[in-house]
Order: C-alpha cells, then sequence, then structure tokens
C-alpha cells in the first residue's frame, strides 16, 4: 500500500494526490494537520531522503519560526525535533511507496517513474 503524508490544503499534495486518482493508484492519505508527524517513519524518512530534504526552508512554516529555531537545525536529530513540534515544515508530500522506498515532493514524471 502507498501512504501519502501532508497538508490537504496544500497545492503540491493536492496535484500528488489528484495525478495518484487520475493513474488509478491507491492510496491512503495521512494528514499531518489532524494525525501528526509519525515520529518512526519521520526516522525513516530523515535517514533514506535526508534532512535537508525532508526540512522545507523555502515555505512560510519555516519562515514563521524563531531564528534560533532555524539556526538550531544542523542535522537528523535537530531537524526531527523542529519536524514533531511543527509538522509543516516538513516538505510536502512525502510518499511512502509499496515497495519500501520514500520521495519527498512531487513531479509527475518522479510518479510516473514508481509505476510498475
Amino acid at each position: 500500500m502507498i501512504t501519502l503524508y501532508g497538508i490537504p490544503n496544500c497545492d503540491t499534495v493536492k496535484k500528488a494526490r489528484s495525478w495518484l486518482t487520475e493513474h488509478g493508484v491507491d492510496y491512503q492519505f495521512h494528514d499531518f494537520k489532524k494525525q501528526g508527524v509519525p515520529a518512526a517513519q519521520l526516522d525513516n524518512w530523515l535517514a533514506t531522503a535526508g534532512w535537508e530534504t525532508v526540512i522545507n526552508r523555502k515555505g512560510t512554516a519555516w519562515r514563521g519560526l524563531d531564528e534560533a529555531t532555524k539556526a538550531s537545525v544542523v542535522d537528523a536529530a535537530s531537524a526531527r525535533t523542529v519536524a514533531l513540534s511543527t509538522p509543516s515544515v516538513v516538505k510536502r508530500p512525502v510518499v511512502e511507496w509499496a515497495d519500501g522506498k520514500v520521495s519527498v515532493g512531487f513531479t509527475p514524471e518522479a510518479f510516473a517513474q514508481r509505476l510498475p
């Protein structure tokens, strides 16, 4: 089963969900706003994709953090702390594919490559 993690009103998440639906791909949606960032999965994302990819340092949530918090994010452990307390800083969508691989972000080309 594919799990797509994100926030429902995020434009990129909307595009990814639409793309999956249009291509007949079954998936489960995990809403960061309602369900939070799952700690065990976050550890996997940070290990496989890297904290620099998982943390969206260009988004409004990041810009809204105080300077001390931003400066404290220097590795996976510090990124984990901020992501768990402020789920909106996670780049979206995060997808856990059926084969166990993880992708962060959305492009139609990248998603097409994931299909059998």
